[in-house]
């Protein structure tokens, strides 16, 4: 009897997920990002996690967690596990916080932004986050964590930190000089319980969740240095591939928001948009066709390069606007 020669192991099914963040509705841009998610990962029979994002409780509106899910499916999309409901599991964020503090890289911070500001140097103008300074450190770092102070801040060791993105190529940040020590937990309310800030679920989820591969806007960089700091922190691995594509922005160059009108999905269906049209646009955006014409997500599967997507920008405009708003002729 022949013995057969041992055969290499299997590699790991990739993972990637749609995590929606129902602080708003679905807009041309995110859904862009979605599909192409999606498409990339029907492709390739990777799993595909639904998780929605609700840890922003203050700014989540009654009913967009359900409609944010209708709206993907009316695209056509489709996932194999979920939706997750980020807000109903804080153990592992916890126990993250707990890790972190016991080895000495968290500390409690109850300074306010006008003091940090003081502090620091003044943030560029437009700039979201301001840099924390490490001279507002304090001198004892507790072992222990704890869920009263306002917040909890990372420290952040100086240096850049690189990852080759699968989409962006090379990338360096040094997270020290852009935004410091940043915030990991906060407390905003002392009635109730804190939650993780976004870094921090984001790893931990991705991390327990099997997520392989995260495709997402560019806007979200350095945010990936961040998440890459946590993952070493916190002794996670594999790291993710991260995939940054350029986002929609407004005939204005800036990013797509109100002043641009209103690019909600849900506004369009209400419309009387059929899916077919949004699913157009979006792969025009991706360079799949030359010109926008109604397509199904299942073409747009079929169709979908991740290299013909161009390294620029796509542009929304009023013309984009009324081609959505045309009629299909059957």
């Amino acid at each position: 009897m022949t013995v057969p020669p041992p055969q290499p192991p299997l590699e790991p099914r990739r993972c990637t997920r749609l995590a929606p963040s129902p602080t708003g509705a679905l807009h041309l841009g995110n859904a862009r990002t979605f599909l192409c998610t999606w498409a990339l990962a029907r492709q390739r029979a990777w799993h595909i996690v639904l998780r929605v994002e609700d840890l922003d409780t203050p700014r989540i509106k009654p009913g967009v967690i359900d409609l944010t899910i209708d709206l993907l499916a009316w695209l056509g999309l489709d996932w194999d596990q979920g939706p997750i409901i980020q807000s109903h599991e804080p153990a592992p964020h916890l126990a993250a916080m707990h890790t972190l503090a016991a080895q000495g890289l968290v500390y409690p911070c109850d300074l306010s932004r006008a003091q940090i500001e003081q502090a620091a140097s003044a943030p560029q103008e437009g700039a979201h986050d301001i840099a924390f300074p490490a001279s507002l450190r304090p001198t004892t770092i507790p072992r222990r964590f704890d869920d009263a102070p306002p917040s909890w801040r990372l420290i952040v060791p100086p240096g850049p930190t690189t990852f080759t993105d699968a989409f962006a190529g090379p990338q360096s940040f040094d997270i020290s000089a852009i935004v410091g020590d940043f915030v990991v937990w906060t407390r905003r309310d002392p009635t109730k319980p804190g939650q993780p800030a976004y870094q921090l679920a984001v790893v931990v989820d991705d991390a327990r969740q099997g997520i392989t591969d995260v495709i997402r806007g560019d806007d979200l960089l350095d945010s990936a240095a961040r998440q890459l700091l946590l993952y070493r922190a916190l002794g996670l691995a594999p790291e993710p591939n991260y995939w940054h594509l350029p986002l929609v922005l407004g005939p204005d160059g800036k990013r797509l928001a109100k002043r641009h009108g209103d690019t909600r999905l849900d506004t369009y269906r209400a419309q009387g948009v059929s899916p077919q049209r949004v699913v157009g646009l979006l792969a025009s955006y991706c360079g799949l066709i030359p010109s926008p014409r109604p397509m199904t997500a299942s073409e747009f599967r079929d169709r979908f390069q991740i290299t013909m997507i161009p390294h620029v920008p796509a542009r929304f405009t009023q013309e984009h606007h009324h081609w959505l708003l045309k009629k299909d002729v059957s």
